[in-house]
């Protein structure tokens, strides 16, 4: 068969290998000059660092068979990802802290010298807001488990900064998990597997696409009507795209980075985030130490800008709110009448997707199909709840 793969990324890749790996002639297209999608990575040419072009992607998972899948194209050494930020203690003086909030925050923030049943005594005894039985919000959230005191250091004003409205009118769906823990653990994922790919994603993406029966065209556009020439699309583009926005376009948010080298260490860590909403960017990347195995006298930064997705923008995380949501499903029910194409990725699902948990649906949805074929029926439109 042949098949057409949209987009060069993680989605494209893993389903053209998986299929290509089976018999079938894939072509990948790509409307980027490279591949890799968002997760390209390249060196500068100036100082040699390897640099996340679209802002850092740290790989963490659980899932045993994905870490042993990218590490059969790529070496993955060992990564921890210990984020930083800076903001005002309650007396108003600026000091750097160590995120997710954990017993050395909460011992340097409060000025005390607890105990692990101590702090949490503190926090939720006198801290939390017990007052709010079921949290609705994304505020009430932070309010019911860390108490105002940390909500606004740390929350608030990087929450109105990354999502362009205030905590209130979030849901607390997206503060999924406690925001604190009582112990010194900073390693900011909790995951069994954690690492960065020796060269770069883009490297172990091209390991994956390299293989007889794919063809890989960049810089070139999809077209709708291209796809009647092949005899099924695996689409990771946007999904009210594949429908020409004919119902309207699904809210994303982007970044805009402020590039900038340095002589030496600039900051002393990969990730300080900036929790007040009085300085305009979010953090600060320095890439460098995205890949601590190496050594580089002169240092990547990139100062990071949250803002609307607007047509022509490279979209990064779905808004997913109240009125995106109801596009959605009108999209959906559109994309479930259509045959010949899945939906993949975060883009064709609209749904915000860790690197590992991309990869999982990429290889789910290839086994799916091939099963199908197996069994003369069709591949599905969707493989998972996106709604």
């Amino acid at each position: 068969m042949k098949i057409l793969c949209v987009g060069a990324g993680l989605s494209g890749a893993v389903i053209g290998r998986q299929l290509a790996e089976a018999g079938h002639s894939v072509t990948v297209v790509d409307a980027r000059s490279h591949i890799g999608g968002n997760c390209h990575t390249e060196r500068d040419a100036d100082t040699g660092v390897m640099v996340h072009v679209y802002g850092p992607h740290i790989f963490h998972t659980d899932d045993a068979e994905v870490w042993d899948y990218v590490n059969r194209f790529e070496t993955f050494l060992p990564y921890k990802n210990r984020v930083k930020t800076t903001s005002l203690d309650p007396g108003g003086k600026r000091q750097v802290f160590s995120l997710p909030v954990n017993l050395h925050t909460i011992n340097q923030f409060f000025g005390k010298t607890l105990r692990p049943e101590e702090a949490h005594a503190f926090i939720t005894e006198e801290q939390a807001d017990t007052s709010i039985e079921t949290p609705e919000t994304f505020e009430e959230q932070a309010l019911r488990f860390v108490g105002k005191d940390l909500y606004e250091a740390f929350f608030k004003g990087y929450t109105i900064k990354q999502w362009g409205m205030h905590p209130s009118g979030l849901p607390a769906s997206i503060l999924k998990r406690l925001p604190v823990r009582f112990n010194y653990d900073d390693n900011y994922f909790f995951h069994q597997f954690q690492g960065m790919p020796e060269n770069g994603y883009t490297a172990m993406i091209a390991k994956i696409l390299d293989h007889p029966g794919i063809t890989v065209t960049l810089g070139t556009a999809f077209e709708r009507a291209g796809a009647a020439e092949y005899d099924h699309v695996f689409y990771s583009g946007p999904l009210d795209g594949w429908f020409g926005y004919e119902l309207g376009r699904l809210g994303y948010r982007t970044l805009d980075f402020e590039r900038f080298t340095h002589q030496g260490d600039y900051q002393g860590c990969a990730v300080m985030n900036y929790g007040e909403e009085t300085v305009p960017y979010t953090r600060i990347t320095e890439h460098k130490h995205f890949s601590p195995w190496e050594n580089h006298e002169g240092s990547v930064c990139y100062r990071e800008f949250s803002r609307a997705c607007e047509p022509g923008d490279v979209p990064y995380y779905p808004i997913r709110q109240v009125k995106e949501k109801a596009l959605l499903a009108e999209y959906v029910r559109l994309a479930q009448q259509e045959e010949g194409v899945s939906f993949v990725g975060r883009l064709g699902t609209y749904r915000y997707l860790d690197m590992d948990v991309t990869i999982r649906e990429a290889l789910d949805c290839a086994r799916g199909f091939l099963a199908a074929q197996e069994q003369g029926g069709t591949a599905p439109v969707f493989f998972t709840d996106v709604i």
